[in-house]
Formats: structure tokens, sequence, C-alpha cells
């Protein structure tokens, strides 16, 4: 089996080259490493360096694109150099290289597609803002119930993704994409499993992703939510829409008490016009949940075509 590890970097010079270093050149169950790096348009040398430290190939974004876009050409390039396994990991040194075998183990014994690194169970993440920890923990909580699964850490960018799993990936947006895949991913049915590893959170240390956090939290909010109106619409749209229906018909129920008391509706207008309001709000709630399932079956054909044609294109 091949194993690509992709490193994702911008402005990495410091420390990208003993991340590199640190990689191991053998893997339990692997024949082939080989090393990607994704330079997303650095302004220092962060190309020259991984060339020099050991880097197989360096592919390089003339602009600085984001991680979300960096995540699709590092996709594009592992089923390009024909991985069995693409193992992502941060350039500054924050996730420890030998933790690798930990998350390829089980793709390789067949027990998962998706392995992603876990910060917050076994192992505590050290120097982790708590702003970010606590975050994290809400995120997990209310995406896990709107998929059904337990999810341990939705936002960890060291993850290792089987070849199947690259081919029926499809992220549009550019933000971030590590909300988006583990939701993609249950959404479609790929087994998805959480391992717990050591991480490091260095003082100083500036954030790629996080230029604030409102920004961060306003970004995410609105990617989470459109994953999961494009994944789960029936539960997306339609608990809303139940809920204003029978509380309609209770505030229905309760105008028909108070009017039997003495046949009058002039002082209890209000409450018959809020009951037939959240009726009709809710009825067109469970509307746009029958609609926004066609279209998710629309998708998912689309989707299906999409993976022969990805499957065909990298044939190995």
């Amino acid at each position: 089996m091949k194993l690509v590890i992709n490193i994702p970097a911008y402005n990495e010079e410091k420390r990208i080259s003993e991340t590199i270093k640190r990689i191991p050149k053998n893997f339990s169950g692997i024949s082939e490493v080989f090393i990607q790096v994704v330079n997303d348009g650095s302004k220092d040398n962060t190309e020259k360096v991984s060339q020099e430290s050991g880097a197989n190939r360096v592919y390089s974004h003339k602009a600085n694109r984001g991680i979300g876009v960096t995540f699709r050409t590092a996709v594009e390039k592992a089923l390009k150099n024909e991985a069995d396994i693409m193992v992502n990991i941060d350039a500054d040194g924050q996730f420890d290289p030998n933790d690798i075998q930990k998350l390829i183990n089980l793709i390789i014994e067949g027990e998962a597609d998706i392995v992603s690194a876990d910060r917050f169970s076994d192992i505590k993440a050290k120097n982790m803002p708590k702003s970010k920890y606590h975050l994290n923990k809400i995120a997990a909580l209310v995406i896990g119930w709107f998929m059904n699964t337990k999810i341990n850490d939705l936002t960890c960018g060291f993850r290792a993704y089987s070849r199947e799993a690259l081919l029926r990936l499809n992220l549009p947006r550019n933000f971030t994409y590590t909300q988006e895949v583990i939701i993609d991913a249950i959404g479609k049915n790929l087994k998805v499993r959480w391992i717990p590893v050591e991480v490091t959170y260095f003082e100083n240390r500036k954030s790629r992703v996080v230029k604030s956090i409102w920004s961060y939290v306003n970004n995410s909010f609105r990617i989470i939510l459109k994953a999961i109106r494009d994944v789960r619409p029936m539960k997306f749209f339609g608990i809303p829409g139940l809920l204003m229906i029978f509380l309609s018909l209770g505030f229905i129920a309760y105008f028909l008490t108070l009017y039997f008391q003495d046949f009058k509706i002039t002082p209890y207008r209000n409450i018959l016009i809020l009951s037939i309001a959240l009726f009709l709000v809710g009825l067109q709630f469970f509307v746009f949940a029958l609609i926004a399932d066609m279209i998710k079956s629309s998708r998912k054909l689309t989707e299906d075509m999409m993976y022969i044609v990805k499957k065909e294109k990298y044939k190995k």
C-alpha cells in the first residue's frame, strides 16, 4: 500500500523542516511512503525549505487561497500520486508524526474510511485555549445530535483518509474543510473513527485560520449549517416545521377552550392569529423539507457520477 503524507503549509519555513524530518520512513502495512507539501502561496522560503528537507513533491499556489482549497489540491495530488491512504498533518509540529501509524492502522485493517485524531478524550491537548476547547466540544455535540453519531473531534486536521474516502468526498467551501468532511463522510455512510493523540499548542502561535474568535465562529457556523442542510434536509427543515405545527395546535386548543366559555372571538383573536401563523410557517418548513430531500436525491446521483468519473480519472 502507498501512503501519501500531505503537509499543508503557509509561511512555515521555520517549522516545516523539522516536521518533515520527524516523519518515519517506514510504517507497518505500508510499502511506499510519499511526502507531498501543498504550499498555499507562502511569502517566505517554505517551498525551498520543504524540498531541501526531503519532501518528494511540493505543489504551490500562486496566492494564498485558504485551507479549504489547499485540502482539495491535496486530495487531487494524492490521487494522482496513486495514494491508497492519505494522511494530512500540520506543518507546525503540533502533532507527533509517530502517531501516523495509529491513524492508518484502522484503514489498513478495513475498519475505517477516515480516522481523525482526537484531542478531547483520553489525552488532553496541551495549552489549548479554553475558548477553542469549549467551542469545539459544543459544535461536536450539536452536529453529533443532527448526524445521529457520536463525534469526538469535529475540527482536527490531523486525519487519515482511505482512497475510497478521497474519491467520495466533495467539498465546495473555501474557508475550512474539517467540519464539512466529517458531516459529508457520515452522510455518505463512510466509516469514521477517532484515535486519541497528544497535541501541543505553542504559546504566541497565531492561527492561520482563526483571525478572531468571532470570524471563526461566524464562518464555521455558516459552513456547518449549509452542510447539515444538504446532508440531513428532513431533519434540518422538518423538525422546526413539526414543532411549529404542534405548537399551533396547542394554541388552537387553548383558543377553543376560551372561546367555548362565552362564544366570543374578539378577546382571543391574537391567540387565533398566532396559531394560524405558526401552522402556516410550520407547513411551509415541512414543504421545504420535502423539496430539499428531493434535491438531496438529485445531488446523490450527481455525486455518484462524479465518483465514477474520478475513479476512472485516477485509475491506478
